[in-house]
């Protein structure tokens, strides 16, 4: 037995009724607005973040994705003295940080980008007045190997399509290739989650939902198609503004990405005059350390699990880190509490 507050109730046993149906539709627990969490946290570095604790906002499962950082950014933006006009994610892909960013209000507007075309399609769609539509073509697809075979066929050429069926297949291609992979050549799932083979990470109401909840806050978020160098040149001069770069990283980018090659050195070097505040994170190598180092940027290494929950080592760079050493409390009345992984 479980005792819950009873505000929560309701939201608790129809939560538990979509988990006997087993449809994979339970996604989030809506806590009642005003309902104020009174647990407070601290950044444990050494302790992985359990994502299931993290509200999944993303209709994307992004390899690399930062589910598992959105409570440190959390700590980082509310340990400004007021909220950041601007909080800006460049290198943006599935965007779970720009999106709980948005949600929760930790800035007053975010503003975030992505080159590649078919992940920007699925975003100008959710946000251009095409959700509705987009979440009725998730929810009407029968998916079958041969449905989904058919529709990522190699014949098809997804920026000659409409936009919303390219973001649909772009959603669906991320859904059923192993591990979210969106570079070319990356196999669809065999076995997966409890040997539910391809359908086992496609929830098409639970997806549905993420794209009309990411709509209902479109004021709040404004997407651009292109370089992310583009939009830290752009923002460059904002004192006002926070920064959050998750640039392919130097290892591994090239099988997981499309667009895998970047310019590291320059990263660096335009952030070391960005006027606003920034985070960058990182794969732990001797390179992004040296790097850090000559523009005089702070570094800490944080655990986290990838997609084999192995415990990894991650580095978090900024101007100044001091306040990921104070006691925090990111949760804010609101607050989604995470009830299914991505």
């Amino acid at each position: 037995m479980i005792r819950v507050p009873e505000v929560l109730a309701e939201a608790v046993l129809s939560y538990a009724r979509k988990l006997d149906r087993g449809d994979g539709s339970a996604d989030v627990l809506q806590t009642p607005q005003g309902y104020q969490s009174v647990s407070t946290s601290a950044l444990d570095l050494n302790k992985p973040v359990n994502v299931a604790q993290v509200a999944q906002r993303s209709p994307f499962r992004y390899p690399g994705g930062k589910t598992w950082l959105v409570p440190t950014i959390a700590a980082w933006l509310t340990s400004f003295s007021s909220a950041p006009s601007y909080f800006l994610e460049p290198f943006a892909g599935g965007a779970i940080c720009a999106l709980n960013v948005a949600f929760e209000r930790w800035s007053r507007h975010v503003v975030f980008c992505e080159l590649d075309g078919d992940v920007a399609a699925v975003w100008k769609v959710i946000l251009m007045g095409q959700a509705e539509t987009l979440a009725n073509k998730i929810r009407d697809f029968n998916l079958t190997e041969k449905r989904v075979r058919t529709a990522l066929s190699s014949k098809t050429n997804l920026s000659s399509l409409p936009l919303v069926d390219q973001a649909f297949l772009t959603i669906l291609r991320n859904r059923v290739q192993r591990g979210g992979i969106m570079a070319p050549g990356a196999g669809l799932v065999k076995r997966g989650e409890n040997e539910k083979g391809l359908s086992s990470r496609w929830y098409p109401e639970t997806l549905a939902t993420r794209i009309l909840n990411i709509e209902r806050i479109a004021d709040r978020l404004t997407f651009r198609q292109g370089d992310g160098m583009d939009l830290i040149e752009e923002f460059a001069n904002e004192p006002d503004a926070a920064l959050f770069a998750d640039p392919p990283y130097t290892t591994a980018a090239r099988r997981l990405y499309r667009y895998w090659q970047f310019d590291h050195e320059e990263l660096f070097r335009k952030l070391s005059s960005f006027k606003g505040d920034f985070l960058i994170s990182y794969d732990d190598t001797e390179e992004v350390r040296k790097w850090s180092k000559k523009h005089g940027f702070g570094v800490k290494a944080v655990a986290m699990k990838n997609t084999h929950h192995s415990v990894m080592t991650e580095l978090l760079i900024g101007r100044d880190l001091s306040w990921m050493d104070r006691s925090i409390s990111p949760t804010k009345p609101g607050t989604q509490l995470a009830l299914e992984n991505v």
